[in-house]
């Protein structure tokens, strides 16, 4: 391989890595700062909130506005959102003592940009490469990120079970040496040219494409079946299985992200046909969903919330590689719509079962079901949660039929 692209592949995987961090750090350290500085719930879920808008922000603004901005200058200080963000959120009890709320939040607010340029613009840097098998590169760009989240969930609980919750600014610190490393790479990597819309209009007429629009629902049902997993197996393994907490953690998080790790390493290195990967994906995915649902037997539900992670796996980065080559005239703006249409899954389904549990466990006549189904009434609003959840991946085998047609 030209070392060149090696060096420019290698820039974009750090990115990866900086944008796992950026996304998981947070929410494993809410009990630590809810602990440390009496942080409520609510504005601790406003962090999370955060994060997920800027993103979209990120991603709405670059697709018709893509052709503005120079994109490799964006690349290469991506890392230095990064960076300034992880040290004001490490900082914030010393920036802001009487409130270090808000350093969390403007820290945030700074990796949280960094991540929706990362989101937007290594995939198509990846794609501009020359490849055997384009498809093949995009899985491994992506299965960087779902590694990378499995070695951030290890190494926060490794910290927080040896070493005082109090100096949670030293993990911090630590995981600023990724995009320090991205910052070396990306800055002297030379990047290939990437296509844009030539102006407004040019994302304009592309949205009047049916097709892209059809790539847009996939990849937000996508988006919704793989974050509605990853956010509520932990909770649900707890609540509604009644296994230890440490277990619902575990498979939750960590082996749900290796899962899927493993998918999309295992079509970096063998896949072909995405098309036919995306439907039985969801097919797959919709099966986990329902046993995790409705079995009696806490293994299986186990198994299944681990096993949701293998076939959502290619759900988001399929999309994109079936989009890029179908749509390759519009370049970031293909990326950038898609990206939005992956986020705003990723917020609407996860809240759509949190929304769905609390009304449930709110019902007098599903409170006499839970009873005679011998559940707590969290119980069975968890379980109608995650019976919820499935029908994102339901909808999303109904939308690859016409794109297995098609093909």
């Amino acid at each position: 391989m030209n070392k060149q692209i090696l060096h420019v592949k290698l820039g974009c995987y750090s990115a990866g890595l900086s944008m796992a961090a950026a996304s998981n750090l947070s929410p494993l350290l809410f009990l630590t700062f809810r602990e440390l500085y009496d942080i409520s719930y609510s504005l601790l879920g406003l962090l999370v909130l955060c994060n997920f808008c800027i993103q979209l922000a990120v991603d709405l603004i670059l697709s018709f506005f893509s052709h503005k901005f120079n994109l490799a200058l964006l690349i290469k200080s991506m890392p230095l959102f990064t960076i300034a963000g992880f040290l004001v959120f490490a900082g914030a009890p010393l920036l802001f003592p009487q409130n270090v709320y808000w350093g969390l939040l403007i820290g945030t607010m700074l990796f949280s940009a960094a991540a929706g340029l990362s989101e937007v613009l290594i995939s198509p840097v990846i794609a501009a490469l020359p490849a055997k098998d384009p498809d093949r590169e995009m899985s491994k760009l992506h299965s960087v990120y779902a590694w990378g989240s499995v070695g951030v969930v290890l190494l926060v609980s490794l910290f927080l079970l040896f070493f005082d919750r109090a100096h949670w600014q030293i993990l911090v610190l630590l995981f600023l040496t990724i995009p320090l490393v991205s910052l070396f790479l990306l800055g002297s990597a030379k990047l290939p040219a990437m296509e844009t819309p030539e102006k407004v209009s040019g994302a304009v007429g592309l949205l009047k494409n049916r097709g892209l629009w059809l790539c847009f629902a996939v990849i937000f049902m996508g988006g919704s079946s793989e974050l509605v997993m990853g956010q509520w197996s932990s909770g649900y393994l707890e609540q509604a299985m009644g296994l230890p907490k440490i277990w619902g953690d575990l498979f939750g998080v960590a082996v749900f992200s290796a899962a899927m790790g493993l998918g999309r390493t295992l079509y970096a290195n063998y896949g072909k046909k995405i098309e036919r990967v995306l439907f039985f994906g969801f097919c797959g995915a919709a099966v986990c969903y329902l046993l995790a649902a409705v079995s009696p037997w806490p293994i299986l539900g186990l198994l299944a919330c681990a096993l949701t992670g293998f076939f959502v796996s290619m759900l988001w980065p399929g999309t994109l590689s079936y989009s890029s080559a179908r749509f390759s005239a519009g370049g970031v703006f293909v990326y950038a719509l898609l990206a939005a249409g992956g986020d705003l899954g990723a917020s609407v389904g996860p809240q759509l079962v949190g929304v769905v549990t609390d009304l449930a466990i709110e019902q007098p006549a599903l409170l006499r079901l839970a009873q005679t189904l011998q559940l707590s009434p969290d119980q069975l609003g968890m379980k109608l949660g995650m019976l919820t959840g499935m029908l994102f991946p339901l909808c999303g085998i109904f939308l690859t039929i016409p794109i297995i047609r098609k093909k």
